[in-house]
């Protein structure tokens, strides 16, 4: 597969088959993510390849945040334990972290350049047959998601990325044409 038809098959897959997941799979997608462009060679990102505990710890911080506005107790309960054991059951789930510079403009420039290694690393998985999902949000800054995946500090987590092969593709979602957002400056 091409790279182009790598871009227009990747899709944000929500079912995995059980299919364990390789070291060596994981390992090939995480080499494709540090060659992402990074100003200053700083290398910022790091990865955190969640095992089967650690994608249940995240999942029970994650489902502690869902749960927070349920009222019944052992509803709250459930709500904690299943996005639990829905995280511990898929294939791999990569954390995306990247080290925070003093500089507020390094810091900036980072950013960008972890983000661009999460694409690297989708574009790999789908190249090779694989499927992701990436998920960011405010759950990235919680102090209790950090410690469940083991970010070390001086840190920041942004996103996380699960790993599989898919059980089902969804189709194309409609995007606006490049023509309709681009303009060509004299």
């Amino acid at each position: 597969m091409n790279l182009h038809e790598a871009i227009h098959a990747r899709r944000s897959i929500k079912q995995f088959t059980d299919r364990p997941i390789a070291r060596e799979e994981i390992e090939r997608v995480l080499d494709a993510a540090v060659l992402a462009p990074n100003h200053r060679m700083t290398q910022p990102w790091r990865f955190y390849v969640l095992g089967p505990e650690a994608r249940r710890a995240y999942g029970a911080v994650l489902g502690a945040r869902k749960a927070k506005n349920v009222e019944d107790p052992e509803a709250a309960r459930a709500v904690i334990e299943k996005v639990s054991a829905a995280e511990a059951a898929l294939p791999a789930e990569i954390v995306v972290s990247m080290t925070l510079d003093a500089s507020m403009e390094i810091r900036e420039e980072d950013y960008a350049a972890a983000m661009m290694a999460a694409q690297n690393l989708m574009l790999a998985a789908v190249a090779t047959g694989l499927g992701t999902h990436i998920k960011t949000g405010a759950i990235m800054e919680d102090p209790r998601a950090r410690a469940a995946v083991g970010v070390s500090e001086g840190e920041r987590i942004v996103a996380i990325v699960q790993l599989g092969e898919p059980a089902a593709v969804p189709e194309a979602k409609a995007r606006r044409a490049a023509t309709e957002v681009t303009t060509w400056v004299a």
